[in-house]
Order: C-alpha cells, then structure tokens, then sequence
C-alpha cells in the first residue's frame, strides 16, 4: 500500500468520477484507474462500486476512506514537521559552556540567532570544562564551549579554537588600582585579599596553581561564589578577583579592570561536538554563528600558557 494509491483513492472517493480525480491529482484516467486495481487487489476488497457507470464506494471502501484520510493528513504533518526543522523554524540547541563563557561570550551570539531562528528553543548547560565534555560523550549536548587543553580521558570530539583571551584583575573603581606602573604581577597577589570562586571552578585552580608557582598561598576574604558573586563581592570591596578580559569588559564602570604583567595568563575557548555525531541542523546553524562572531583566534605560536577556566 502507497501513499500515492490512498491519495488516488480519496480523489475518487470525493469525486465519485474517475476522470475528474485523475484530473485533480494531475494523472492520466488509465494511470489512476491501474492504481486503484492495485490497491484493491493488495486489500483483497473493491473498494467501488461501478454499475451503470455510477460510481459508489462498498461497504469496504466506506471503511477505508477515513483511514485513509487520516493517514494522508498524518504524512503531511510530518513532512511539514520535517521541513520546519530544515528550515530552522522550529527544533532546539543544547549547549554546553563554561559559566565565564555564559556571561562574557555568549549573550550577543544567543540574542542575535534568537532574532534570526526564534522558534529554535535554546537550552543552555552550565559547567566546568570536565563536566561539559562528559555531557557531550553521553550525548546530553549538541556543542560545548570548552576550555583548552580537554581532559586526558576526553572521548573523540571534533573541536574549533573560537577565542584566546587574557585573565586580567578587577578591583573596585573607588580604591587605587592594584599593582605596579598599570599592571599587576602575579607576585603582588601575595599582598592582596582576593575574592575567590568555589572548589572545582577551574578559575580557582589557575590562580593558586600560580599564587604557588610564585612561592606563596594566596589570602582569601571570601571564597565560594560563581562568577556573578565573585564580582558582586569585589564590589563590595571585599578583595580582588582574576577573571577573563571579557567578563571584565561587561563587569561595569564601578570595576576597574588592571592587566596581569607579562608573560600573563591566557586561555583558549574552543567550539566542540562529538566526532562521531553531526550536530542536528539548528546546532550547526548556531556553530556558525559562533565561529563568526568576530572573535579570532590568534595564531598558536604566541599562545602561552592556556588555563583551563571554570
């Protein structure tokens, strides 16, 4: 049974004539009326009535005629529902991201494919680089926004360098800048109370790993906090914090934002899915969003160090 031979039937069906159906379906009378036999024959039925060149349905096409209906109807709902997701008017992206990322990077990217796909639903996880990639593996995420290098134990995924990005210090536009000649090494976090996010923040690691490389253990007034806590206390005037320059950027005026003195500290945001799965049609719309985003990566060489980032 075709879908072509019940859409012939229902023509006939509505008509009560064979050639306007054939007509109506825009096929030759033979090429309907052979169509019709067939579908008969599979079903072991008539389906019409044809004495006298009147054409009436038997009692088996009465039966058939709002089966058919409905089966029509239903492939027409799903070749439309098909199509709304080709055409991005309908679907969903889940997307995974750092919470520095979610604050810093993402908001301009989601608000522009909101406006350009609003009927794709936009499901945004929330999570360090470790957590993401686990997502990822079980198939809980379509992208991820990562930090580089992954997790040893990384499953195979297909990743795009997206960004490289300073970690710079804010403090509070009302008290003197911290550091030295505009720049803050990272020695002089020794004398400085610092805000300091909540274990398993990858930010936390980075700046103790380096608090330590520097022969000392960082002091801190307050610790725990997410991303938007931390800058909360900072303001407060409860400490410093080492953030990414473009959290920084959208802290606001009453931050004042001092880079790190060279050689720095640096990370690489990276754009990744699983190698083994193309990412359905709205979440490949988005990765091209997000890689033209407008912001480059610069060349590896020049990288330095890349810390992972919570």
């Amino acid at each position: 049974m075709h879908f072509q031979q019940l859409a012939y039937f229902v023509a006939v069906a509505e008509a009560r004539h064979f050639t306007r159906a054939a007509e109506e379906v825009h096929v030759s009378q033979p090429s309907l009326s052979q169509q019709i036999k067939a579908l008969e024959n599979e079903l072991g039925a008539e389906l019409f009535s044809r004495a006298r060149g009147n054409i009436a349905l038997t009692d088996a096409g009465e039966a058939l005629l709002p089966l058919a209906r409905r089966i029509l109807a239903d492939a027409d709902t799903a070749r439309h529902e098909v199509q709304e997701l080709v055409q991005l008017r309908r679907g969903r992206v889940r997307l995974g991201a750092t919470p520095s990322v979610c604050t810093g990077l993402l908001p301009d990217v989601l608000r522009a494919f909101h406006g350009a796909h609003p009927g794709i639903q936009l499901l945004i996880e929330e999570g360090g680089s470790h957590d993401l990639v686990r997502q990822l593996a079980r198939g809980a995420l379509d992208l991820a926004l990562l930090v580089l290098p992954l997790p040893a134990a990384s499953p195979a995924l297909t990743t795009v360098e997206l960004l490289h990005e300073d970690l710079v210090v804010v403090s509070p536009a009302s008290r003197p800048a911290p550091g030295r000649k505009g720049s803050v090494h990272v020695a002089d976090l020794e004398n400085e109370p610092l805000v300091m996010f909540r274990h398993g923040y990858d930010l936390r690691e980075l700046t103790v790993a380096a608090c330590r490389a520097e022969g000392f253990e960082p002091s801190f007034t307050v610790e725990g906090g997410e991303m938007d806590a931390v800058l909360g206390f900072v303001r407060a005037g409860l400490g410093i914090a080492v953030v990414p320059r473009m959290v920084a950027v959208r802290a606001g005026r009453d931050l004042r934002t001092t880079p790190l003195a060279s050689p720095g500290l640096r990370r690489t945001i990276a754009l990744a899915h699983r190698s083994d799965v193309e990412p359905p049609r709205a979440a490949r719309e988005l990765q091209r969003m997000l890689l033209g985003s407008g912001h480059p990566a610069v060349p590896s060489a020049a990288d330095g160090p890349r810390p992972a980032d919570g």
